[in-house]
């Protein structure tokens, strides 16, 4: 019974002792994380305000939160009675292993401060790199996510991005779509080139400058082959694509036009 109560004292001194300060860092951490907000929120006001580019503000967003965060993270520690200048030491006296195990890390962070620096992309972009293609969806502090054209969210590494190349298919703002549509030898190769190119025309996503191209690219084995090419909007590529290859091969049909395909013989046998 006595030395239930000595662990009831013992227990009370330290709530007197401690609980002040708990119940302090506890008030810090909350109210510092609704300043934290406030203070994003109205940095994201003023940078959309200022025009600052959408790919930039995400990553400062993002930098600065992280900062905000750790800097409030050491004011509660400090709150509890923790020595900073000594856990820091501790920090500094670990800083090469975790430097070391975080390699990767640190590297995905310079890629994202080369990205943000040179911009060979932004959100909203069409790209090709590491073997992804896709629209930029995010450019965060150690990674960009991709939307593939199947509608797959792809997580690329920033150290890999901005060590790698880079295909921008929206940097121009023009991209070309290259189709090849085969005739018959017997068939008219004017009046052929003539009718694939009012298609590209007729098309009103096909950009009138470039000018759509038809040129004769190949005489293969059973068919002379057309280069069908016109340009387009990024956004509008799989559209035109399709549409191309479709309203090619009706018009062909309609302009009696043979496209080549394997024939059977069929061989009858005398009984």
């Amino acid at each position: 019974m006595e030395k239930a109560e000595e662990w009831l004292n013992y227990g009370v001194e330290l709530a007197k002792e401690f609980g002040p300060k708990v119940l302090t860092a506890l008030l810090i951490f909350i109210v510092g994380l609704w300043v934290i907000k406030r203070i994003i929120g109205g940095t994201k006001k003023v940078m959309y305000n200022s025009k600052y580019d959408e790919s930039l503000q995400r990553f400062l967003l993002s930098l600065v939160s992280w900062i905000l965060k750790i800097f409030l993270i050491l004011l509660v520690i400090g709150q509890l009675g923790i020595n900073i200048t000594t856990f820091a030491a501790v920090i500094a006296a670990a800083g090469l292993a975790v430097g070391l195990a975080l390699q990767g890390s640190l590297s995905n962070f310079a890629g994202g401060v080369l990205i943000m620096i040179f911009k060979p992309y932004k959100i909203g972009d069409l790209i090709e790199a590491q073997g992804v293609l896709g629209s930029v969806k995010e450019i965060e502090i150690f990674t960009t996510k991709l939307i593939t054209p199947q509608n797959k969210l792809a997580i690329v590494p920033n150290g890999a991005m901005a060590n790698g190349n880079i295909i921008n298919y929206t940097a121009e703002g023009k991209m070309r779509v290259d189709t090849t549509i085969g005739i018959g030898y017997g068939e008219d190769i004017k009046k052929a080139k003539k009718v694939l190119l009012e298609v590209l025309e007729a098309n009103p996503q096909v950009l009138k400058d470039p000018a759509p191209s038809v040129n004769v690219s190949e005489l293969a084995d059973s068919s002379v082959n057309f280069a069908v090419r016109p340009f387009c909007a990024p956004e509008d590529y799989w559209s035109v694509y399709f549409a191309t290859l479709e309203n090619c091969k009706l018009a062909l049909d309609k302009a009696g036009i043979e496209i080549p395909y394997p024939h059977q013989v069929e061989i009858h046998k005398k009984e």
